[in-house]
């Protein structure tokens, strides 16, 4: 009696639980490139490069350890386009009596899941995620009877249950949170470590011409191509942040640079995405640095508060409120995306900055998804489902699990409230403080009104007066209802109309 197991795309790990217990001798481990992925949306194809890449590596690897594979290509003549289709086709071939899965990252692939059993007359077993430091069931049973699922709040309960950075039943340091410390702008002389880049071999060569041939109409650059598509490769970049730019990581990880994409960022999380990397191990990486005194507590801390605080929790609001959290928008926000957040063909030089650098590498960090393009996109009102497919898109390490409640609870406020206590909205005076992207803009961040004006400055008191209702008994934004309310009728009105007028030209 032999088993059925499946590997997904984004499963690329040998501890995943659909390989526990894995008999070489008789089981069959099956991995696809399916269609029905690939062209969900229309995925960067640098994204596309990487999963695919990442996959056929993971599976000769498989191979190498005496594993029993079949593994189909996207191009192979029989293959049927879809993760159900391909189970019914090896589970006919191979006569297994049973599928083994690992529950997928999101909902609809879940969804699809669950009908396997029902479509091929065979049982399947999904098993929880063992990746992950937090379940579903964990995070569900945290969040009961909570009239405020808070980030900070979560996080702490994390520390204790695994112990990291603790000192007893108190945070080393004496502060759970160094985000206060994490806030530098950018100075003239930082010296930034160039990223670590990784040759690509005939494999990686092979998936980079299907991509092309394939999805050339696909958003974004194919080339160059320097991602890890290996879990060797993968530690090799996680040692690199470690080595070289963990220790400004903290001061700096807000900032933002033109012409500097990478900054001190990690760049690991398409590898915890994926697999390759998981997130106990780039914890202790950190925790060990700060313990032999090689990177600083606000630095170790910030990054593994990103891992063990923000990720576990952002994927355990997916969980705990899909499907409905898809169709959040509290705000009502019905605007189409904007040509340019394609293109880049806008005078803003920030957004200008962000897209082409996206376009580019598949990638942007935290701050210039949250406080320039998702920061643009709250402002100008939206729709929510625009914004989350842009993003699902344009970024490799994008999965609908870490996307959704990341842009409609952190960037858009849809959910109301659930995720964020108040909007993240803010005018230009932040990315000028932030960045050096102002300097060469064709606005000017000075001037809150008029043709010249930079126009998050209006926008943003524009937000404030039309979402008064849904927001002014917002504590947290009480005071920018009653900054408003002193300005004058006329400054009131012109801020109505060279919104307008902006958002018209839109």
């Amino acid at each position: 009696m032999s088993s059925l197991r499946i590997i997904l795309g984004d499963q690329l790990s040998t501890s995943i639980s659909s390989l526990q217990g894995c008999d070489k001798t008789e089981d069959i481990i099956l991995m696809c490139e399916v269609w029905e992925e690939a062209t969900a949306v229309k995925h960067h194809k640098k994204k596309i490069v990487l999963i695919f890449a990442a996959m056929r590596h993971f599976a000769r690897q498989l191979q190498d350890d005496g594993y029993r594979v079949h593994y189909i290509q996207l191009d192979n003549a029989d293959n049927s386009g879809s993760f159900g289709g391909e189970v019914a086709r090896a589970l006919k071939h191979y006569q297994c009596t049973q599928v083994i899965a690992t529950e997928p990252g999101e909902y609809r692939v879940l969804q699809s899941m669950q009908q396997w059993q029902s479509d091929t007359a065979t049982p399947v077993e999904i098993r929880s995620d063992h990746r992950f430091m937090c379940s579903r069931q964990n995070f569900s049973q945290w969040a009961h009877g909570r009239k405020q699922m808070r980030m900070e709040h979560f996080y702490h309960q994390m520390r204790k249950d695994h112990n990291i950075l603790m000192d007893g039943d108190k945070p080393i340091g004496g502060q759970w949170n160094y985000d206060s410390d994490n806030r530098k702008p950018p100075t003239q002389n930082l010296v930034i470590p160039a990223p670590f880049k990784c040759a690509n071999d005939e494999i990686t060569q092979q998936v980079t011409a299907l991509v092309e041939k394939h999805f050339g109409d696909h958003f974004g650059d194919i080339a160059p191509f320097h991602f890890a598509v290996t879990r060797e490769q993968a530690l090799q970049v996680l040692a690199h942040f470690i080595d070289q730019r963990l220790g400004n990581f903290g001061d700096y990880q807000d900032a933002m640079v033109e012409g500097e994409p990478w900054m001190y960022h990690a760049h690991i999380s398409f590898y915890l995405n994926i697999g390759l990397l998981l997130p106990a191990e780039c914890i202790k990486a950190a925790s060990d640095a700060y313990q032999q005194n090689n990177a600083p507590l606000n630095a170790v801390e910030g990054f593994i508060r990103q891992i063990l605080g923000w990720r576990e929790y952002i994927r355990g609001i997916y969980w705990l409120k899909m499907p409905d959290y898809a169709e959040q928008n509290f705000l009502q926000a019905r605007r189409p995306l904007p040509d340019f957040y394609w293109t880049g063909d806008t005078d803003m030089n920030c957004l200008h900055q962000c897209i082409k650098e996206t376009k580019h590498n598949a990638y942007a960090h935290h701050i210039q998804r949250l406080m320039v393009l998702g920061n643009f996109a709250l402002l100008a009102g939206i729709d929510p489902d625009k914004v989350n497919e842009w993003f699902l898109i344009v970024y490799a390490d994008a999965f609908e699990w870490v996307e959704k409640p990341n842009v409609s609870g952190m960037v858009l406020f849809a959910d109301g409230g659930v995720l964020a206590s108040k909007p993240y909205a803010a005018g230009g005076n932040y990315i000028n403080k932030m960045s050096n992207y102002c300097q060469n803009c064709h606005y000017s961040v000075s001037k809150k009104t008029g043709d010249k004006a930079c126009p998050f400055n209006y926008l943003y008191w524009d937000f404030i007066a039309r979402n008064r209702d849904k927001l002014s008994n917002n504590y947290r934004i009480a005071m920018m209802y009653r900054t408003y309310d002193r300005m004058s009728e006329e400054k009131q009105h012109i801020i109505a109309h060279d919104s307008q007028r902006f958002l018209d030209r839109l």
